[in-house]
């Protein structure tokens, strides 16, 4: 993995692990987008790692620059993607928990505008 660099897009609501630099090949990203109501939050909708690049640790690492993104802008990650769901219940110490009001949400604001992935 020591020749992936993760970047984030913001302005297309993607994290995404380059190989070979910053303008290398996609191997991986996660698509979020950033929910402002009722607290600000980074939302986590979808999490792809190309086949050809699986078991090398990239969707981890993208969940955990996610998470630490987030607390870089003193901002929580309401996961809605499962890997990202399941990455932060083995990982409590890098990835808090939401609370139940931010998920729901996190939730309704997808539901409202399915273009948000």
């Amino acid at each position: 993995m020591s020749d992936i660099e993760i970047h984030d897009d913001r302005d297309r609501g993607l994290l995404e692990a380059r190989a070979g630099g910053a303008r290398g090949e996609v191997v991986g990203r996660i698509q979020y987008f950033v929910l402002d109501e009722p607290r600000r939050a980074l939302v986590a909708v979808h999490t792809v790692v190309e086949p050809a690049h699986e078991g090398k640790g990239i969707a981890g690492s993208l969940a955990r620059e996610l998470y630490a993104m987030a607390a870089r802008e003193t901002v929580a990650v309401a996961p809605l993607c499962s890997f990202v769901v399941t990455w932060a219940e083995r990982h409590p110490g890098e990835a808090p928990a939401a609370p139940a009001e931010l998920l729901a949400a996190a939730e309704a604001a997808l539901a409202a505008d399915p273009e948000k992935w």
